[in-house]
């Protein structure tokens, strides 16, 4: 392999709880919320499917299901659809809806799984090129660069900046053109098998992990080496 290719969430990095996501905005705002409202108003905003990066919509809105299928095609879409499913939960504040969707972009908001620094820099060690391929709506980049990641990433591919979402095989066909790797020379490593799958279609490689907090998936990027390795 010449190239892997990375997903972002559930892949290389993992998003906080809903709980953390809630206190922390709450907190900034200097707010009052008992444990038990807060408690009870994460759980009602992890069913909505609010937090990017977490939770599916257990019952996604009726107009928001348009939305909801383009989301990751530009910024302006992704906070609408994400704004909008947390306003499906009444909270103290209107305001904390998009402090919400503020937060969730913050490097603070985010942790690397154990062994994405171990993986990434053993990639780059053995000269093979590394891209992250993201369906999302914010830029990325200062998360890589406030973990210490960003020196082992060569190109950052978002759909937001192209307009397009995977599967759609284009989005991987601009991360291997800027890696100046042909596809079928390049892995793809991601958690969602339609979405990651998608890079199947130009005969690239796929290898899938499970979406799990940081805490239960200490070593699952481990195995992407091996893969690399075997077929250099």
């Amino acid at each position: 392999m010449t190239a892997v290719l990375f997903d972002f969430s559930g892949t290389l990095f993992r998003i906080e709880s809903t709980g953390s996501w809630l206190r922390a905005v709450v907190d900034e705002a200097e707010l009052m919320m008992d444990e038990r409202e807060l408690a009870e108003k994460a759980r009602a905003l992890e069913e909505a499917g609010a937090l990017p990066g977490g939770a599916y919509p257990v019952r996604l809105p009726e107009e928001l299901a348009g939305l909801w299928e383009v989301r990751d095609r530009s910024a302006e879409q992704h906070r609408a659809a994400y704004t909008g499913l947390s306003r499906q939960v009444p909270l103290p504040d209107p305001a904390l809806h998009d402090a919400l969707y503020d937060r969730h972009m913050t490097p603070a908001a985010w942790a690397p799984y154990p062994d994405a620094a171990e993986v990434l820099r053993t990639l780059r060690e053995r000269g093979v090129g590394v891209g992250v391929v993201s369906n999302i709506g914010w830029d990325l980049r200062p998360v890589f660069r406030a973990h210490g990641l960003a020196p082992y990433i060569d190109a950052y591919v978002l759909s937001y900046e192209h307009g397009i979402q995977k599967p759609d095989p284009r989005l991987f066909a601009a991360a291997c053109a800027e890696l100046g790797a042909d596809p079928k020379d390049v892995l793809m490593v991601g958690d969602d098998r339609r979405a990651d799958g998608g890079a199947a279609a130009l005969g690239c490689g796929v290898h899938f992990v499970d979406h799990r907090p940081v805490t239960d998936r200490p070593d699952a990027l481990l195995p992407v080496l091996g893969l690399v390795g075997r077929a250099a």
